[in-house]
């Protein structure tokens, strides 16, 4: 199902899910971190620091520093890799699949109420 929406809509809607965010007592995390966020929640496993770099378009440390924070977070948690060990495979917490479910359940919401 294909959503239309003009660009004024959109940027109303993103205003109105960002002051969600940051009236709620949940963490406010970085565009970066969210990128990254969604994009170990969003797509498939595995995840690593090199492939969400790669992903990103960013530096390993840049990600590092991200996870650092999100981790704190409870967002995610790194594990060495038993195959190979020069890999940090990031994983999915019950915490940050929350957050996430409880970030798309926001977007919704304040998309219904979206002016036609």
């Amino acid at each position: 199902m294909a959503i239309t929406m003009r660009p004024s809509q959109a940027m109303r809607l993103w205003q109105q899910v960002l002051l969600a965010e940051v009236r709620d007592d949940a963490p406010d995390l970085t565009q970066r971190q969210m990128a990254i966020l969604l994009t170990i929640y969003l797509d498939p496993p595995p995840h690593t620091i090199r492939a969400l770099a790669a992903r990103l378009g960013v530096t390993k440390p840049v990600i590092t520093r991200a996870l650092d924070t999100m981790g704190t977070l409870k967002l995610v948690s790194r594990h060495r890799d038993e195959l190979d060990r020069r890999n940090v495979l990031v994983k999915r917490t019950v915490e940050g699949a929350l957050y996430v479910e409880r970030l798309g359940d926001a977007i919704v919401a304040k998309a219904l109420d979206l002016p036609i």
